[in-house]
Protein backbone atom coordinates (compact mmCIF):
# COMPACT_ATOMS: atom_id res chain seq x y z
CA UNK A 1 0.00 0.00 0.00
CA UNK A 2 1.26 3.47 -0.91
CA UNK A 3 2.16 6.06 1.74
CA UNK A 4 -0.72 8.28 0.61
CA UNK A 5 -3.10 5.36 1.19
CA UNK A 6 -1.70 4.93 4.71
CA UNK A 7 -2.94 8.47 5.40
CA UNK A 8 -6.42 7.32 4.42
CA UNK A 9 -6.16 4.51 6.99
CA UNK A 10 -5.31 7.05 9.71
CA UNK A 11 -8.25 9.27 8.73
CA UNK A 12 -10.73 6.38 8.54
CA UNK A 13 -9.61 4.99 11.88
CA UNK A 14 -9.74 8.36 13.65
CA UNK A 15 -13.21 9.09 12.28
CA UNK A 16 -14.53 5.70 13.37
CA UNK A 17 -13.06 6.06 16.87
CA UNK A 18 -14.26 9.65 17.28
CA UNK A 19 -17.85 8.82 16.31
CA UNK A 20 -18.11 5.29 17.71
CA UNK A 21 -19.63 4.22 14.39
CA UNK A 22 -19.70 0.72 12.94
CA UNK A 23 -17.28 1.72 10.21
CA UNK A 24 -15.02 4.51 9.10
CA UNK A 25 -13.87 5.31 5.59
CA UNK A 26 -11.67 7.78 3.78
CA UNK A 27 -11.35 8.66 0.12
CA UNK A 28 -8.80 10.69 -1.85
CA UNK A 29 -10.01 12.48 -4.96
CA UNK A 30 -8.07 13.19 -8.15
CA UNK A 31 -6.93 16.57 -6.79
CA UNK A 32 -5.50 14.98 -3.63
CA UNK A 33 -8.28 16.20 -1.34
CA UNK A 34 -9.40 13.72 1.28
CA UNK A 35 -12.81 12.96 2.73
CA UNK A 36 -13.33 10.96 5.92
CA UNK A 37 -16.66 9.73 7.21
CA UNK A 38 -18.44 7.31 9.50
CA UNK A 39 -21.51 5.19 8.99
CA UNK A 40 -24.82 7.05 9.22
CA UNK A 41 -27.30 4.80 11.01
CA UNK A 42 -30.49 6.72 11.78
CA UNK A 43 -33.99 5.25 11.75
CA UNK A 44 -34.82 7.15 8.56
CA UNK A 45 -31.36 7.25 6.91
CA UNK A 46 -28.70 4.57 6.55
CA UNK A 47 -25.52 5.27 4.58
CA UNK A 48 -22.24 3.40 4.65
CA UNK A 49 -19.10 5.30 5.57
CA UNK A 50 -17.80 4.93 2.00
CA UNK A 51 -21.16 6.14 0.70
CA UNK A 52 -20.84 9.29 2.81
CA UNK A 53 -17.30 9.86 1.50
CA UNK A 54 -18.52 9.53 -2.08
CA UNK A 55 -21.38 11.95 -1.42
CA UNK A 56 -18.97 14.46 0.15
CA UNK A 57 -16.62 14.22 -2.84
CA UNK A 58 -19.46 14.65 -5.34
CA UNK A 59 -20.86 17.62 -3.37
CA UNK A 60 -17.38 19.19 -3.38
CA UNK A 61 -17.12 18.94 -7.15
CA UNK A 62 -14.56 16.15 -7.30
CA UNK A 63 -14.14 14.53 -10.71
CA UNK A 64 -13.11 11.08 -9.49
CA UNK A 65 -11.16 9.16 -6.87
CA UNK A 66 -7.64 7.76 -6.58
CA UNK A 67 -8.17 5.39 -3.64
CA UNK A 68 -10.35 4.61 -0.64
CA UNK A 69 -10.15 2.79 2.68
CA UNK A 70 -12.94 1.13 4.66
CA UNK A 71 -12.44 -0.05 8.25
CA UNK A 72 -14.99 -2.20 10.07
CA UNK A 73 -15.39 -5.41 12.02
CA UNK A 74 -17.10 -7.34 9.25
CA UNK A 75 -16.41 -8.47 5.75
CA UNK A 76 -16.15 -6.03 2.88
CA UNK A 77 -19.37 -5.84 0.90
CA UNK A 78 -18.72 -5.94 -2.84
CA UNK A 79 -21.87 -3.84 -3.30
CA UNK A 80 -19.84 -0.92 -1.86
CA UNK A 81 -17.90 -0.83 -5.12
CA UNK A 82 -20.94 -0.01 -7.25
CA UNK A 83 -21.41 3.67 -6.27
CA UNK A 84 -17.65 4.25 -6.27
CA UNK A 85 -17.40 2.77 -9.78
CA UNK A 86 -20.29 5.02 -10.92
CA UNK A 87 -18.48 8.05 -9.50
CA UNK A 88 -14.84 7.28 -10.30
CA UNK A 89 -14.78 4.56 -12.94
CA UNK A 90 -12.84 1.32 -13.02
CA UNK A 91 -9.52 0.61 -11.35
CA UNK A 92 -9.91 2.55 -8.08
CA UNK A 93 -8.35 0.56 -5.22
CA UNK A 94 -10.37 0.12 -2.04
CA UNK A 95 -8.42 -1.20 0.94
CA UNK A 96 -10.43 -2.94 3.64
CA UNK A 97 -9.31 -3.56 7.20
CA UNK A 98 -10.29 -4.02 10.78
CA UNK A 99 -11.07 -1.32 13.33
CA UNK A 100 -7.42 -1.12 14.39
CA UNK A 101 -6.40 -0.06 10.87
CA UNK A 102 -4.73 -3.30 9.81
CA UNK A 103 -5.53 -3.80 6.13
CA UNK A 104 -6.64 -7.34 5.37
CA UNK A 105 -7.69 -7.20 1.72
CA UNK A 106 -7.94 -4.85 -1.24
CA UNK A 107 -10.53 -4.58 -3.97
CA UNK A 108 -10.85 -2.59 -7.17
CA UNK A 109 -13.78 -0.91 -8.85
Amino acid sequence: MEAEDEKLVVLARATRVRTGAAEGAALRDLDGRTYAAATVDLPSLKVSALGVCIAMAVASGARGAEAAVVLNEGAFLESELVPLREFAGAGVPVHHGGPNGTIGDSHST
